[in-house]
This record gives C-alpha cells, sequence and structure tokens, in this order.
C-alpha cells in the first residue's frame, strides 16, 4: 500500500527540480535524487541519537545529553563552563541544559556556582566524580560511535562526511536562534 504522506507530496509538487520554480512563490520542491537523500538521512538522524542512548542508559542509566554535558565540561579549562557556553556546545536550550544539569547534580557529577563577574549567569563545574563518570563510560561511547558510524566508513567518506557536516552546521547556524531551524532558544 502506498504511503498516503508520499501520495500527498507527489501530487502536491509538480516534481520539478528545486530550481525549477524560479520567478514563481511556493517551495522549492526536492529534486528525485534530493528527495532519495533526504530519506536516507532520515533514519539517521532519528536512530543514531537513540542508538547512543540506548547504550549509555545501558551503561549508566542517564542519556546521552548528559554524557555530552559533562564531556563537554571536561575538555573545558578547569572543567567549568558558563552555562550560556554550555548551551552552546551541547546544542541545548539554556531551559533543558537547566534540566539537564539539576539531574547530574542530584548524581554529584556537575554542580554549579554563581559567576563572579555577572551577578546573573551561573558557571557550571564537573565534580571530580563527574570526571571519572566520563572516564569510565568514554571507552563504551566511543566503541558506539565507532561501529555505528566510523566503521561503515571509508577514510575518503570520514573525510566527506565532516566537510557535509560543517556545510549543513554552517547553514543552521546562518538561521540564527529562534529562526525556524535555527539554533537552540530558551524554550522555558
Amino acid at each position: 500500500m502506498a504511503d498516503p504522506t508520499s501520495a500527498t507530496l507527489a501530487a502536491a509538487s509538480p516534481g520539478q527540480p528545486s530550481g525549477a520554480a524560479a520567478g514563481r512563490s511556493g517551495p522549492r520542491w526536492l529534486t528525485d535524487a534530493e528527495q532519495q537523500v533526504w530519506r536516507g538521512l532520515m533514519p539517521v538522524l532519528h536512530e543514531l541519537p537513540a542508538a547512543l542512548d540506548r547504550q549509555l542508559q545501558s551503561d549508566a542509566g542517564i542519556p546521552h545529553t548528559y554524557y555530552v554535558i559533562m564531556a563537554m565540561l571536561s575538555e573545558a579549562p578547569g572543567h567549568e563552563l558558563r552555562m550560556s557556553e554550555l548551551s552552546e556546545v551541547t546544542a541545548n536550550s539554556l531551559s533543558r541544559l537547566s534540566h539537564a544539569v539539576a539531574r547530574l547534580e542530584g548524581y554529584g557529577w556537575v554542580r554549579r556556582r554563581k559567576c563572579p563577574t555577572d551577578r546573573r549567569g551561573q558557571i557550571a563545574m564537573l565534580t571530580d566524580a563527574g570526571l571519572a563518570k566520563v572516564v569510565e563510560l568514554a571507552p563504551g561511547h566511543v566503541a558506539a560511535v565507532r561501529r555505528f558510524v566510523f566503521d561503515a566508513l571509508s577514510p575518503e567518506q570520514v573525510e566527506t562526511l565532516g566537510r557535509i557536516s560543517e556545510a549543513i552546521a554552517a547553514a543552521i547556524a546562518s538561521a540564527g536562534p529562534g529562526a525556524p531551524g535555527g539554533g537552540p532558544v530558551d524554550d522555558a
């Protein structure tokens, strides 16, 4: 049975290449080749984060997001970052980050303190226990990333994926926070 969404989209789109609508208002439809690539990418965008979450849930009972927060803090000078900086490097809104950091504080892995130069600002700090947890979890996480991403690619494909990822990230960043498809915003 045909996917009704596909049939609706096929009926709505003239099947023209994305540049063919020049001079007309309306969507720039994907070409057949672009649509094939997009449909191949959609499961990756959904399944890769889910697979990394499953690995970390199994190893530590935490979601991938929590590991990324701790990993970014572990790499920062003094193992600390302003919450706004941490939000940016982890691609989390401030409210989501605040919730996650509160949970990590509950585990004793992260601590917050007031920023000495800005009364409103807060700094997230990785504790010694948090650093030990990152060190403990890193081998399993790296093994999962290698298994799900890099083992499936040739060295040339890894290089190409790097360039593609940078181009897509730049396009998203250029939209700006709050713009449709832009970066993280405070969703509180």
